[in-house]
């Protein structure tokens, strides 16, 4: 079992930035593609970025891309989400997610794939 908890998020002002963090306990990271997804409210689940287990490979969704990094420490067990230039369309919770594998480089945006979810970190960006 994988334990992921999400931290970081909060009130922002449009253009502002917030880092988010996922802790995980239980088992070691690094075994394991991470993902960030975000659900806003009234609206499906959404993939924002993943990261293989070598932190060599990302993939991002076309409305984050350039200005979120996602990145990982599998030493700390901890993966991140720096977002910056945020806008009000970028309010929602934040998810982060863990799928094991033995792939290297393999990384995916599907939910589906993903066995577990944190709770969810709050991001409100204001106008």
């Amino acid at each position: 079992q994988v334990q992921l908890v999400e931290s970081g998020g909060g009130l922002v002002q449009a253009g502002g930035s917030l880092r988010l963090s996922c802790a995980a306990s239980g088992r070691t990271l690094s075994t394991y593609v991470m993902g960030w997804f975000r659900q806003a409210p009234g609206k499906e689940r959404e993939f924002v970025a993943t990261i293989s287990i070598s932190g060599g490979r990302t993939y991002y969704a076309d409305s984050v891309k350039g200005r979120f990094t996602i990145s990982r420490d599998n030493a700390k067990n901890t993966t991140y989400l720096q977002m910056n230039s945020l806008k009000p369309e970028d309010t929602a919770v934040y998810y982060c997610a863990a799928k094991y594998s033995r792939g290297y480089y393999y990384y995916t945006s599907s939910s589906a794939q993903y066995d577990y979810w944190g709770q969810g970190t709050q991001v409100t960006v204001s106008s």
